[in-house]
């Protein structure tokens, strides 16, 4: 897994975000001070766990040789006092038994990024420089 570097950019809240030869925009939106150049914090989180659910489904559905011919995920977010919960809608366009839908569905709570985001995680911090 490659490094993220983030750096302060234009703005309140704006953020420059490199991975890999990648280079992204991350700020806040108007409502809460931001330039709304690019997604906050939270919805980066929503669109790793989106795009996670559909290269897993469509791996899956791959594998098997069943006719999947495309997945769409929307995630929405909101945060609760104590906890924060995210809604996961997944559209599986293909003509796909019922039983195979149910396993994609299945599929799709153990991608990689589900399974972290409801395990355990732990952050290490250190200042350096």
């Amino acid at each position: 897994m490659r490094n993220v570097t983030v750096k302060t950019s234009e703005g309140k809240f704006g953020q420059s975000i490199h991975v890999g030869p990648h280079v992204l925009a991350g700020d806040e939106v108007p409502a809460v001070g931001g330039d709304d150049r690019g997604p906050d914090p939270f919805e980066f989180v929503l669109a790793g766990l989106g795009t996670c659910t559909s290269m897993t489904i469509k791996m899956y559905a791959d594998r098997k040789g069943w006719p999947l011919s495309s997945v769409e995920v929307e995630v929405a977010g909101e945060k609760r006092e104590g906890s924060f919960l995210a809604r996961r809608s997944i559209r599986l366009v293909g003509d796909l038994t019922e039983e195979q839908r149910a396993r994609l569905l299945d599929i799709a709570n153990k991608c990689p990024v589900h399974k972290m985001l409801t395990g355990k995680i732990e952050i290490e911090s250190a200042l350096v420089g």
